[in-house]
């Protein structure tokens, strides 16, 4: 059985530790890997050094460079896996940059997808997990956990506001992909919702 399943969120919103512990949970069942974007692999992860940690730059390089290690994740990791009968949580993925590039930054949604389409060449997601959580929220957690920031954790809170409101267009868009979990909730909580929404998914198959 393979299956790709991605999570998204704001900044903030725990995609980390809950894919975490979906993963170690999913893992006593299933043969399950996650993986991140930008990286996952050597060349994404160059590359997402340079967007993450480097200087201001033009917003559709940006945009390029996101769908550029997106290809070599998938050729490199995601797609062996699946081939390989793998569960394969991501996170982050092609919503992402619709989110960010396309909405919040002002590019466009439909722009932004058409770039990215020629990276993923057709390979959406199976079912994705979002976060939901508000940006003053996300970046309360940001500070008190003391996590390094990055340049796109440093945006105002305008931004933010945006990237969710980006999230709400794109999951109007494909209400039959997207399963929306309260991620102000204790982590506990967040990480039971977001597996009983993949064993949901994965017995239905």
């Amino acid at each position: 059985m393979s299956a790709f399943i991605t999570f998204e969120g704001p900044e903030g919103a725990g995609k980390t530790s809950v894919i975490t512990k979906v993963s170690q949970k999913l893992a006593e069942d299933f043969d399950v890997i996650s993986t991140r974007e930008p990286g996952g692999v050597p060349t994404g992860e160059e590359i997402r050094r340079v967007v993450l940690d480097g200087d201001n730059m033009d917003i559709r390089t940006e945009a390029m460079l996101f769908a550029a290690s997106r290809r070599e994740h998938l050729v490199e990791k995601v797609i062996p896996a699946l081939k390989d009968g793998k569960i394969v949580l991501c996170d982050r993925y092609i919503d992402s940059s619709l989110a960010y590039q396309g909405y919040a930054r002002g590019i466009g949604i439909k722009e932004v997808q058409t770039l990215n389409e020629f990276a993923i060449n057709g390979l959406y997601p199976d079912l994705t997990i979002y976060l939901d959580v508000s940006a003053e929220v996300g970046r309360q957690r940001i500070l008190k956990n003391n996590r390094d920031q990055n340049r796109l954790d440093q945006e105002n809170k305008a931004f933010h506001e945006k990237v969710i409101e980006g999230y709400h267009k794109v999951i109007e868009g494909n209400p039959e992909r997207f399963v929306k979990v309260n991620a102000n909730q204790n982590l506990e909580n967040v990480v039971e919702e977001a597996y009983q929404s993949i064993i949901k998914y994965l017995k239905n198959l």
